[in-house]
């Protein structure tokens, strides 16, 4: 679905162990869920993830995340919580794959996230290999330039077009818009898995998104190191 991401070959070497400020990262699979998220009602008007800025701005500096990425990843989670709460995702595997694709919409360097959760730059993987092709009947001749996995979680084109969601109220659905990446993401995930309660479940899920044993470890330290406040990288 994603490739390794164009910031996850920075790191994609990193085992569980202990973090760069020496606290210890837990190697339980699934990761913990993190800091909990308050009651907000996931249906309010305008950027929902807002109301989570109070959440976001606690522990911001010490996952090394910002705080409209985190608010992001929160409300993605608060969501899926709500319309499948069967599948258990949490923030933490969320923004662990937002640090792998993107570094949380920061790489490359320059890149930010503005307040309405639009990465800006926007963020453009390396062209698609030539045996790509999107299937859309409805494509009258072939796009000028090569399809590029986009924006803060690097959806494919196909995969965006078949799973991409409007999250936050404002009538587009956009990759570049972290809060619709985020919870696209979360959304493939809980329709890969079913259930990421569980090893098995929480495996599956990842290795729906990438295949590769070295995503599947990095995802699980990132998102293991916030649960316990802290960052791998």
């Amino acid at each position: 679905m994603a490739g390794l991401g164009v910031a996850g070959m920075l790191a994609a070497g990193l085992v569980l162990g202990r973090s760069f400020d020496g606290t210890v990262i837990p190697d339980s699979m699934p990761p913990g869920a993190g800091i909990p998220l308050p009651a907000i009602d996931i249906n309010a008007p305008g950027r929902t993830a807002d109301l989570l800025h109070d959440w976001a701005a606690k522990q911001a500096s010490y996952v090394k995340i910002s705080v409209y990425a985190l608010e992001a990843y929160g409300y993605a989670a608060a969501v899926m919580a709500e319309t499948r709460p069967k599948c258990g995702i949490k923030w933490t595997t969320i923004a662990a794959i937002g640090s792998i694709e993107s570094q949380h919409g920061t790489f490359p360097p320059g890149t930010h996230i503005e307040p309405n959760g639009d990465a800006v730059p926007p963020i453009r993987g390396a062209a698609l290999p030539d045996d790509y092709h999107l299937t859309d009947a409805s494509a009258a001749e072939p796009p000028r330039d090569p399809p590029r996995a986009k924006g803060p979680f690097q959806f494919i084109p196909e995969t965006w077009r078949d799973y991409g969601v409007d999250a936050n109220g404002d009538g587009k659905i956009d990759p570049d818009n972290i809060d619709d990446a985020a919870l696209t993401a979360a959304r493939y995930l809980c329709i890969k898995s079913g259930d990421m309660t569980t090893a098995e479940g929480w495996k599956k899920a990842i290795h729906s998104y990438n295949g590769a044993g070295s995503y599947l470890r990095l995802a699980l330290a990132r998102a293991s190191a916030y649960s316990v406040g802290t960052t791998v990288a």
